[in-house]
């Protein structure tokens, strides 16, 4: 018989056919998603790097701009005045985010849940509502500021400038730290305190032996987290800077107020370097934290210790607190008739005819553009995720591709941003060193909602690659496997098995891009067409115009917004996540 005939014989011989037609067709699949995150994430710096080295008309110029910010004192000082910020408001926020979470995790404590709750509370807060609050709590005529109007002792902080974005910025990041950190500490192994107490070691001791060296990685990635969030975040130094000027604003006053596209982008230089520097150690600590993974912990159960618990519930109490103001004096100052004269309250600051920045109408355009950034992001991140840790071969692909999916993350807001107006905003793209260009084949999305949605995706791709691959770790292979030997086609053991199984991570994912993209000024600034107006850009223009009492009414619509979302979340897929979950019961 001859070997064709064997093959005829051999009934996994269809099988092994269509698992090879299957590969190229994952491989395909692989291929086209590492080019868009290639379209998407690295091939929109070249152009904004390549302008930093020309002048207004476009002409190169080499390193002008850059030696003309350095010798631009003005200028200059704003990169110092960006690493103080960043460096203060990452020390405050991963400190009180650690002493945040040790509370929640290590103590028996009255109000966990709540506490939990409010101490994610300011995530649902734009940065620049943040600033607006605090304007209303410690500004020139604040409650804190007048001693509510001379009820109280005036306590004047002196909130404009380095003060006020430092508090802002704290609040902005302590939420980010907190995530963190929950998950840092509840991974503790409950051994290693048992044989702390059997050595005799004083609480003290067991803390700095013990307690912070198993967290020291959580901790590297908190202050990563924090100082490229602070570093970068542009709404809270535009609202409460005043004439303490920093990066992240400097670049706005370049692009927006002056046109000045060239020096926007070597300021964006300047602005990307150290966050990229803190991106590439992260990645490194990282690896040896992999490295280091052991056997199984238990898990630790605190023990009451009435003196502790009661200490940080106190602490807890007043940082919940202080968030929970912040959040209150925004709503109240949207009621308020004329602030401070008027105290009476009211909807008037909710009549958005009479000031600019394009009203309901944008409120209306931010829920869009957050629902297709929640639809397209979730099933790109997933889909990209599915493909790097259950594809087969092209390692070395699968390796570029998660590569790419962690960039972002290294990307501030504003750079992305930026870098989309030169990439997608040229018609043609013409060869550096050559006198040849193409036609650029995405310009047709420049102005749209496309562009926007695109460049919300990429800017919280990171952080929604990373949650849905861990989930895919923890499905067994052993799925796959059985369903390739049973001959199931992989996209329907991805639709009937992952899908389900991982449904609580991809509906998370979900509620993430949509709060996020609610919520984010930087990263579409410089990208939204007056067609379509934003309710976080309203916010800036609102600010800018004046009418701060307008700027807080948008800003309640946009907060009441994202957490009446979160709680319509909860409420509708509680009982998919417990049918989908239910397996584990078994």
């Amino acid at each position: 018989m001859t070997t064709s005939g064997l093959r005829s014989l051999n009934p996994f011989s269809k099988g092994q056919q269509v698992t090879t037609k299957e590969d190229w067709l994952m491989r395909l699949l692989l291929t086209l998603g590492t080019l868009w995150l290639l379209v998407g994430v690295v091939m929109p710096l070249f152009p904004m790097i390549s302008r930093s080295f020309r002048d207004t008309n476009g002409n190169w110029i080499g390193l002008s701009n850059y030696v003309q910010y350095l010798t631009t004192p003005a200028l200059a000082a704003s990169f110092g005045n960006s690493i103080f910020v960043a460096l203060a408001s990452t020390f405050f926020s991963v400190v009180l985010a650690f002493v945040y979470a040790y509370a929640l995790t290590r103590t028996t404590m009255p109000g966990k849940p709540i506490f939990r709750v409010l101490g994610m509370l300011p995530l649902y807060i734009p940065p620049l509502a943040h600033a607006i609050g605090l304007i209303y709590l410690f500004g020139n005529k604040g409650l804190v500021t007048t001693g509510l109007f001379g009820v109280l002792p005036q306590w004047n902080i002196n909130l404009y400038g380095a003060v006020g974005i430092i508090i802002g910025e704290v609040l902005y990041c302590f939420p980010q730290a907190l995530v963190i950190m929950i998950t840092a500490l509840s991974l503790t192994d409950a051994r290693l305190y048992e044989a702390a107490d059997v050595l005799g070691s004083t609480p003290i001791k067991t803390f700095f032996t013990v307690t912070l060296p198993s967290v020291k990685y959580g901790l590297i990635s908190a202050i990563f987290v924090c100082f490229t969030l602070s570093f970068t975040d542009f709404g809270v130094p535009k609202v409460v800077g005043g004439n303490y000027n920093v990066l992240a604003t400097d670049i706005y006053k370049q692009v927006i107020g002056q046109q000045n596209f060239s020096m926007g982008a070597t300021i964006s230089v300047f602005l990307l370097l150290p966050t990229v520097i803190a991106f590439i150690v992260d990645r490194i600590i990282q690896r040896r934290q992999t490295a280091l993974v052991g056997a199984k912990s238990v898990p630790l159960q605190p023990k009451p210790n009435p003196p502790l618990d009661w200490g940080l519930f106190a602490v807890c109490s007043l940082l919940a607190g202080f968030a929970l103001a912040v959040l209150l004096v925004i709503i109240f100052a949207s009621l308020v008739q004329v602030w401070p004269y008027n105290l009476s309250l009211g909807l008037k600051n909710y009549d958005f005819s009479s000031v600019g920045g394009g009203g309901y109408k944008s409120f209306w355009n931010s829920i869009v553009m957050s629902f297709y950034t929640a639809v397209f992001g979730t099933v790109a991140v997933f889909a990209g995720a599915y493909l790097v840790e259950k594809g087969k071969g092209m390692k070395w692909l699968r390796s570029v591709n998660y590569f790419l999916s962690t960039m972002p993350l290294a990307l501030p807001g504003l750079v992305l941003g930026l870098s989309y107006v030169f990439f997608f905003n040229n018609r043609i793209w013409w060869i550096p060193f050559t006198q040849i260009a193409i036609y650029n084949p995405f310009n047709g999305i420049y102005g749209t909602m496309a562009i926007l949605v695109l460049c919300n995706v990429i800017h919280f791709y990171t952080v929604c690659f990373l949650t849905a691959s861990t989930a895919l770790k923890q499905i067994d292979p052993e799925f796959e496997s059985v369903s390739a030997s049973m001959r199931v086609p992989f996209y329907k053991t991805f639709w009937r098995v992952t899908v389900p199984l991982s449904l609580p991570a991809i509906l998370e994912i979900g509620i993430y891009f949509f709060v996020n993209a609610m919520i984010t000024i930087s990263a579409i600034v410089f990208l939204y067409p007056p067609t379509l107006p934003l309710a976080a850009v309203a916010i800036v223009n609102m600010d800018d115009a004046g009418d701060t009492a307008a700027a807080a009414a948008m800003s309640t619509l946009v907060v009441l917004t994202s957490i009446g979302i979160r709680f319509l979340y909860w409420g509708f897929t509680r009982g998919i996540q417990q049918r989908s979950q239910a397996w584990l019961q078994r």
